[in-house]
């Protein structure tokens, strides 16, 4: 795994993810969950080892491949929305599908509109509430149909009622489009809504 000058950031012998499964993974900030998901999408590379991802090992991709099967792989909800302020929701989503080469302007409106967003379609982010933010997010993280959505603390900016919406409309869509689930958080709250949890410390061999 991604390594420092002295010591490893991570060493996971062994994880798999079941096609359409849900799993959340628990630990603490600072231990390493968003590298590992870096690490699993191809946006770092490991040092050693393989991540295979539909019968592909990544690892063995170079940069411009793994980033055209990342986009058309993997979609991404994060903490911090990562939305392009001047751009409206139904651009922002636009884009998502641009990276992985098959823009559709119909289809992304039908997608904020599956996340409850109907009539947002030509508001900016900061015309929209956090909680609205966040599902323009998760609208973008499904265009392109991906096998497999990573979110990373996606209800660390949310308050209490809102992350418990955020989280029932990620596991609804995800559960819907036949879409695997990974979730990493601190928050027990948000972890108790799932499953199957592990520790990120029993993964994490370092």
């Amino acid at each position: 795994m991604p390594s420092g000058e002295q010591t490893n950031v991570l060493n996971i012998p062994s994880f798999i993810l079941q096609e359409k499964e849900q799993l959340a993974i628990y630990g603490r900030s600072g231990s390493g969950k968003s590298t590992f998901l870096n690490v699993v999408s191809g946006i770092l590379k490991p040092d050693s080892g393989s991540v295979i991802v539909n019968n592909t090992d990544i690892t063995k991709l170079d940069e411009s491949h793994r980033d055209k099967f990342r986009a058309q792989n993997f979609g991404f909800v994060f903490q911090t929305f990562n939305l392009l302020q001047g751009f409206t929701a139904l651009e922002n989503v636009l884009l998502g599908m641009t990276f992985a080469g098959k823009p559709n302007k119909s289809f992304a409106s039908e997608m904020l509109e599956y996340v409850g967003l109907k009539n947002k379609l030509k508001n900016k982010p900061a015309e929209l509430s956090v909680g609205e933010q966040q599902r323009v997010a998760i609208a973008r993280a499904i265009v392109n149909n991906p096998k497999i959505i990573l979110a990373d603390e996606p209800t660390a900016n949310l308050d209490a009622k809102n992350s418990e919406n955020v989280i029932e409309l990620i596991k609804k869509v995800c559960d819907e489009k036949n879409i695997s689930l990974v979730l990493v958080s601190h928050d027990k709250d948000v972890i108790g809504r799932f499953g199957r949890v592990v520790e990120f410390e029993s993964l994490n061999k370092n």
